[in-house]
This record gives C-alpha cells, structure tokens and sequence, in this order.
C-alpha cells in the first residue's frame, strides 16, 4: 500500500484513475420493471439494481444537488478482504479507489444543507476520515459518531471485544447544516421539578460559579438564612453582584428548603431549548444494536442468514430525525443498499412524523451463497432480498396506514 499524506493530500496508487472514474455520463440507462415495482404511479421513492457508481452517474443528471441526506455502510475492508463483499478490491489502495469516486459524486448530490453519514469499523475509520477530507474538504467534517452495536462481550477475542463501531458525518457545507434537535424525554424532563411553587413552572438549578477568576465577581453572599457565602477558592461567581441581585427579586436564585445553601441559579423547563442536543456516543439502548437489526429482518423474513451485521431501524431513524425535516419533500440515498434497512426508515419515520420523504436506494444483483439459508428460502442475489423487504414492510404498514402516498416505490434496473 502507498497511502501518505503530503502537506494535505491523501495520495494512494490510482488515487488520479479513481477521480477520473467520477467524470462523464454512465452508458447504462434505468428500466423500469413495473411489475417487480409497487404502487409506481402515485410514489417517487426508488429502488434501482445494478452497480451504484454507475447508478451515481445517471442520479447526478437529475438529482444534482437535491439529496438531503446520504447514508451508506461500505463493505469493510478487513484483513485484505471485505466482509460484505471482495468484489470490488481486496487491498487498501483498491478500497481507496473504489470509494473515492463514489464519494465525489455524493457531494455533487447533496443540497446546499445535506449531509453523508457513513459507517465504518476501526480497520478502515483512518482511511476513510482522510478519504473524506480529500472528498468534502476537511473544513466540512461535523463529527465521528460512536455506536454501541452490541451488548455482549466477545469472549474469544484475543485482545479487546470489538463492541463499537464509527459513523462519519460530513456536511456539503458546514455553515448551513445543522442538526435538527433530538426529542426530550421524560427522563430528561425528570431532573425539572417546582420545589417553590414558582408561576412559570418546573425547573432545575446549576452551579453559579465559573473556573475563569474574576476579581470583581468575587464577593460576599448572604443566604436568607443570614449564612455567609463565598465562592470556593480559585473560582467566583458568574455573574457581577449587580445582575444577582436581580436575580434574587426575579426568584431566580435558589438558596435551597431552608435558605441556608449555597445559592444556585433555577433554569426553567419552559425556557429551554424545546430539543436535545445530540451527543457522539449512541447507545444501543437508544438506538438499537445488531441483534436487534437481526431480529427485525427474522420477522419479515424468517432466518434468511445472509446480513452479518444489519442496521437497526432506530439507528436510521436517528439519523432521519437528525438530517432530514418532515414537512419537506427531503430524498435520502443509500447506494450501499443491503437489506435496504434505510427505505424500511424511511417508511417508516414518515409514519411516525406525518413526513413526506423519499427514498433512493441502489443495490447490486450480488449472488448469495448458493448454501446459504437465503438461497433455500427462494433468493438468489442481496438485490432481491432488499426489495423483498421493502414490498413486506409497504404491506404491513398499509394495514394500519392512511393516505401516505409514499408506501410504494419504483423497481428500476440498470441496462
């Protein structure tokens, strides 16, 4: 492998090869299979068969710039071979080069506030952080999020139990891309309380000194109780004793039951910001883990066998809340499709919040084992399976679904 970093470029063998396979329209053209399609008269979402560098090229002529939100998880690279799949390359340098390309191509997708998530494991998380600066430029990096994928340690591991695994995010450009805030919750809404029936309702306190020494914030507090307060040493207060007396006659200090501790300032459940601000490490508690991803295709499917380490739905839900808003017609790509456990969110998400998202998925007809249990319950390729899955979950939303006319999508494969 001759990966280096010069000054700030990320150079490997075929690095120039790999961007001029990003350039030019694709041969290929979408054919649209009816019958292997639902409801494609009333729907946009897409499921396209074929390989998705070429299905990138013939998106870019129409989605330039639309895409809100991109999610892919790319076969892993470990230990010379991908996991998923060692078709495209079984080196460093040709994993490189096939995800270079089709990372240039998503940033031409992506509108002016989207962003990719991308998911990786620790044997390639460096490669594809420098991947992706070179990409999206370093100044566009948001953060590595990390995910509890399962609970159980792995005992026959010889050094550590691989437990976690990455999750970029890059904006097409950072200053107009935010987060949306995640919902509270009643746990978090637990820590308000009302211990002095004040009008504007629950709230909670927090310290009212500050690490930065100021001289003049450092005075003499008198509790009601007539107790004498000073701030601890090498701290003062965090505001000037004018502006807490103001807060004293606005009963916005709290000096406890007996009006002997140590003041705190109240924070109000009514003044804060209505929303979470999400953090870089996701639970699986929160967010779910690889058994439970399992567990979701076994009841659509049965024990098919084929998915190593499926993504939960509520991971995915996360990252729609996240980047996507429901009263916006927003497209979500995921060119690494697999179980297309991204459309199953989708579907989904758009129930939950009355959203009108669309999806495009795209997914290579790859052979399954022929001894495989996929192969026995009738699949032949991972193509069929992710379309497969998409079809049950339109039928079982629409037992209890009304008026949604994103539960379908149009089958196109690539000729």
């Amino acid at each position: 492998m001759t990966n280096e970093i010069s000054g700030c470029t990320f150079t490997w063998a075929g690095k120039e090869e790999a961007r001029s396979a990003a350039s030019g329209r694709s041969q290929y053209k979408l054919r649209h299979l009816k019958m292997q399609s639902v409801s494609s008269d009333t729907t946009e979402n897409m499921f396209i068969e074929g390989d998705n560098l070429e299905a990138l090229k013939i998106l870019r002529e129409s989605y330039l710039g639309k895409v809100r939100v991109i999610y892919i998880d790319p076969p892993y690279n470990k230990g010379g071979r991908f996991v998923y799949s060692d078709k495209f390359a079984e080196t460093h340098d040709e994993w490189l080069s096939m995800m270079y390309p089709r990372l240039l191509i998503s940033k031409e997708l992506l509108s002016e506030d989207g962003a990719i998530f991308v998911s990786i494991d620790d044997n390639e998380v460096h490669n594809l952080r420098m991947l992706m600066n070179e990409a999206f430029g370093e100044e566009n990096y948001i953060a590595t999020i990390i995910w509890e994928k399962k609970f159980s340690p792995q005992n026959d591991a010889r050094w550590f139990s691989d437990n976690h695994d990455y999750i970029l995010i890059y904006a097409r450009k950072k200053e107009t891309w935010r987060p949306r805030l995640l919902p509270r919750t009643d746990e978090t809404d637990a820590r308000y309380k009302n211990l002095d029936d004040d009008p504007r309702g629950a709230w909670t306190s927090s310290d009212m000194t500050v690490k930065t020494y100021n001289r003049d914030y450092d005075y003499e507090i008198t509790a009601p109780s007539g107790r004498k307060v000073l701030p601890p040493r090498g701290r003062c207060w965090g505001m000037s004793i004018d502006t807490f007396q103001d807060l004293v006659k606005d009963n916005r200090v709290w000096f406890g039951g007996e009006g002997n501790n140590v003041p705190r300032l109240k924070r109000f459940l009514s003044e804060v910001k209505q929303g979470l601000t999400p953090c870089t490490i996701w639970k699986r508690t929160e967010v779910g883990d690889n058994q439970e991803a399992r567990r979701t295709i076994r009841e659509l499917f049965g024990d098919v066998g084929i998915f190593e380490t499926p993504k939960p739905i509520r991971l995915m839900k996360q990252i729609l809340h996240l980047g996507t808003e429901p009263n916006r017609e927003d497209i979500v790509l995921d060119f690494f499709a697999g179980s297309c456990t991204t459309a199953h969110a989708v579907l989904e998400q758009n129930e939950d919040d009355g959203g009108n998202r669309r999806f495009i998925v795209v997914q290579l007809a790859e052979q399954v084992p022929a001894d495989s249990r996929a192969f026995e319950a009738g699949f032949t390729t991972v193509s069929e399976i992710g379309a497969e899955r998409i079809r049950r979950v339109i039928e079982n939303m629409r037992m209890t679904s009304e008026g949604n006319n994103q539960l379908g999508f149009k089958y196109h494969k690539m000729e």
